[in-house]
């Protein structure tokens, strides 16, 4: 009987999938807008992605998390690049984003210098305390702090000649306290509501470089976020045994604080998390996805295996170990046994002006997602 049920489960779900696919893509789009600035530090585009997820989640009948809002709020401090940003090199006026970008702990500054030579790829100005830094690809970044320097990170083809002369105007500031949250939404389980399956995903992104440059993030994360607000949307329409939560964090550019934060501040029991899924870099999957902390939880990983083997959904279900690099991280250190999936292959742009959503493929999409639903249902057996 318990198999009937999971037929029917999936045979049901597949009717949702195509329209699925186009609400991925509206969500990604929206997620990317200049609107949401790249969902970081300026023009509020951290805080309208938050509302906008809160919004969601209201929608779709999840009930707060901590009962009475989705929000879970704290701060942080954050270096950010509000105003001017301007560069030239040897007289020749760069595009910020494109041709350079200013290190994320970089000092505002002003004025006019002369390039020295350090090594093959430094170039020092003394006298404003900058530098110019020859790099392959641009690769933004958050801090916390301001250094006592400039650094300025300017992609090779953008240069005919090696830097020797600067000019530039570029406006850094300190936010102290930056406010942001966590949005915490949860579907009640109908039978065993302690029991609680969850999926996270980080919503905050890089934001903008200056007044005109922002950096759009749809691999990294609106297409996490897009994929946990269909799983969302889903288990709202169709509560499950099992408890279902869902958790979009801030901060994790800066350094996974968004989870972090939950973890010392739990709005649900840790004990009582069954498992939780973690989803970063969701937008293409020509080569398959990685389980992260697959070696740390074998049979969870082997039931992701055996359904994806069973159905032919994707190429390949990769197997990694333990690993710091995305917001499960701080759950498993509690004692949460989680997994961290993202796809692989296709693009290439990562924490670039370059990640938009055109380009993004978001082809194994619906594969991802049935997989997800069959691993849920495997879970609650």
């Amino acid at each position: 009987m318990k198999l009937n049920l999971t037929l029917l489960f999936l045979l049901f779900a597949n009717v949702l999938f195509a329209q699925d696919s186009v609400f991925v893509r509206r969500m990604v789009d929206t997620l990317t807008s200049p609107y949401f600035w790249g969902r970081g530090y300026t023009n509020d585009g951290m805080g309208k992605a938050g509302r906008f997820i809160a919004a969601q989640f209201k929608d779709y009948g999840l009930q707060p998390m901590g009962g009475k809002d989705y929000t879970q709020p704290f701060s942080f401090n954050a270096n950010t690049f509000p105003g001017a940003m301007d560069l030239s090199i040897n007289g020749a006026a760069l595009v910020p984003g494109r041709d350079f970008i200013i290190g994320p702990a970089s000092r505002g500054v002003k004025g006019e210098g002369t390039l020295v030579q350090k090594d093959s790829i430094h170039f020092i100005d003394l006298k404003n305390r900058i530098v110019v830094e020859l790099q392959d690809k641009l690769t933004w970044s958050v801090e916390q702090g301001v250094a006592d320097f400039t650094l300025v990170q300017v992609d090779k083809k953008a240069l005919k000649s090696l830097p020797v002369t600067i000019n530039i105007d570029e406006e850094n500031k300190l936010v102290e306290g930056f406010k942001t949250g966590n949005i915490c939404g949860i579907v009640k389980g109908i039978r065993k509501p302690d029991s609680v399956i969850m999926f996270t995903a980080h919503y905050d992104h890089l934001g903008g470089m200056g007044s005109k440059t922002y950096f759009p993030g749809a691999n990294d994360n609106a297409s996490g976020v897009s994929l946990l607000l269909s799983l969302a949307r889903y288990y709202g329409q169709h509560p499950q045994p099992y408890s279902m939560a869902f958790i979009c964090f801030s901060g994790e550019e800066a350094g996974l604080l968004g989870s972090e934060y939950f973890t010392e501040n739990p709005l649900t029991p840790l004990p009582g998390i069954r498992f939780l899924v973690n989803l970063d870099l969701l937008g293409t999957g020509e080569e398959g996805i990685m389980v992260v902390n697959a070696t740390v939880y074998p049979k969870e990983y082997g039931i992701l295996k055996k359904l994806n083997d069973q159905n032919h959904y994707l190429v390949k279900v990769a197997s990694r170990g333990k690993a710091a690099n995305s917001d499960h991280y701080f759950f498993t250190e509690k004692g949460v046994p989680a997994f961290y999936i993202y796809t692989m292959g296709g693009i290439r742009a990562y924490h670039d002006v370059f990640d938009i959503s055109k380009t993004l493929p978001l082809n194994e999409y619906n594969n991802v997602f049935k997989l997800l639903v069959g691993f849920n249902a495997a879970l609650m057996r």
